[in-house]
């Protein structure tokens, strides 16, 4: 029998691995996501100047924020020190030349998949206390403050840019590893 680009082990893989997704749970994360507020970041706009202050305005955010034993005690705190969060971030701006001023909100946002270390946040809706910076038409930030998991800054842990991240399939390099291609 013919398979034509898949050899016979390769295509009963395929089949099984069809199979096992057809059987998996689909994950909604609207149930998942309740104990959980995600920081999200985003810039006036991509010039390099917006995009610096944006990570300086987390910065500011960050050493606001103090997180509660659940994502609850957390959104109550943003509550109660929402303004102070808001002149944190808008101080960053003065002091670094911006005439922009910056918008907190609280509520539910969609976010793709993300990893933070061995655990996925899968993508979904999640409650974040969302930080728009002037325009807000540059790229974004964003990390969990409950679980706190935003501990990310310049000096620690830089940011790689752009062409430093690598991506790597862990299921095509196991078809590969059969002789598999794409």
């Amino acid at each position: 029998m013919n398979f034509g680009l898949f050899s016979r082990p390769a295509a009963c893989a395929l089949a099984v691995l069809f199979a096992l997704a057809l059987c998996l749970p689909v994950r909604s994360g609207s149930a998942e996501n309740e104990n959980i507020l995600r920081l999200h970041i985003i810039a006036n706009s991509d010039s390099a100047a917006d995009q610096q202050v944006k990570l300086k305005v987390r910065d500011a955010v960050l050493a606001c924020v103090k997180a509660g034993g659940s994502a609850e005690e957390t959104v109550s705190y943003v509550k109660e020190h929402g303004a102070e969060l808001l002149a944190a971030a808008e101080n960053v701006l003065r002091e670094n030349g911006f005439s922009y001023g910056a918008q907190l909100m609280l509520g539910r946002f969609d976010f793709p998949d993300r990893w933070y270390g061995s655990t996925l946040y899968p993508a979904g809706s999640y409650n974040a206390l969302r930080v728009v910076l002037g325009d807000g038409a540059g790229q974004n930030w964003w990390c969990v403050l409950f679980p706190p998991l935003c501990i990310v800054t310049a000096e620690k842990e830089p940011l790689p840019e752009a062409g430093e991240v690598e991506f790597e399939s862990t299921l095509l390099s196991w078809f590969r590893s059969l002789g598999v291609e794409k």
